[in-house]
């Protein structure tokens, strides 16, 4: 599916202050404006191309290599603790022009991999949770493709597609290691990987020429009812809002504080503040 959504570097979408409207926020990333903590492999010819990307910039890498990794460990976007959203989602546009392995087109995994690199587990870099897309060429994925997932931070099972790293099973697949959950790991992501190495297996060395272009994140939080200001919490602006409302609201459903829509911001509607109240 080619992407058609507008090259804006962040967005910040938060419509008005109802109740029912959930916040998201999107950070983009595409190499417009460079590029913006996302490295490519050591040693391959990574460059910034001004044009040829979905549209526009974009970042080609030119490598004879066991596998590729883009990595962006200084993005906040990209990087933190992810548990603060209720969903999130992950996308980047992927060409590939050359996947060859001693001159014969191939295909190879490609996944997004969320790093926690505090406290790694003995004998490991890092701990991490990763989703495996499609698998890309020449073939497939020649002309720009978009992969994206959406997942639920708070899970503590690897929902499915997912795997994870850290430790190993005794036939040596990757796990994660025990007592680690999907949402130890997003609790704390250091870094976000883009990445042809899928943990558990081995590669010769392929001829790699690929393009990036739109990597996105897009944090989305739940509304919390009675949280007129969108802060996240429902305090006393929310309640000095909802006084400064009260009474007769027409038209019915013009007022945020009128949560029961029944044209009035009264007791009702403070009964729902109270009741949600954080402080």
């Amino acid at each position: 599916m080619m992407l058609t959504s507008s090259r804006t570097t962040v967005a910040l979408v938060s419509t008005a202050l109802l109740a029912s409207t959930a916040v998201a926020q999107t950070t983009t990333v595409t190499f417009d404006a460079g590029a913006e903590g996302w490295v490519g492999p050591s040693g391959g010819a990574t460059t910034i191309q001004a044009a040829g990307g979905n549209p526009g910039a974009n970042m080609r890498t030119v490598f004879n290599n066991f596998g590729l990794t883009f990595l962006n460990s200084t993005n906040a976007a990209f990087r933190g603790d992810f548990t603060t959203a209720d969903s999130v989602t992950l996308s980047i546009d992927v060409r590939v022009e050359n996947l060859a392995f001693v001159g014969t087109q191939v295909s190879r995994p490609f996944l997004v991999e969320l790093r926690d690199t505090t406290n790694p587990p003995a004998g490991y870099p890092w701990k991490s949770v990763w989703f495996l897309f499609a698998p890309i060429s020449v073939a497939n994925t020649g002309s720009w493709t978009t992969f994206t997932v959406t997942f639920d931070p708070s899970a503590t099972q690897l929902p499915a597609g997912w795997g994870g790293y850290g430790a190993e099973t005794p036939t040596g697949n990757p796990i994660l290691p025990p007592g680690v959950t999907f949402r130890d790991v997003l609790a704390g992501v250091d870094a976000m990987a883009f990445t042809t190495l899928q943990p558990g297996f081995a590669f010769g060395f392929t001829d790699f020429t690929l393009r990036l272009d739109n990597i996105r994140v897009t944090r989305t939080i739940a509304p919390i009812l009675g949280d007129l200001n969108g802060d996240g919490a429902v305090n006393a602006p929310d309640l000095a809002i909802l006084l400064g409302a009260w009474g007769a609201c027409p038209p019915k459903g013009a007022c945020p504080a009128d949560f029961d829509d029944n044209g009035a911001v009264d007791a009702r509607d403070l009964a729902v503040v109270l009741s949600n109240w954080s402080g």
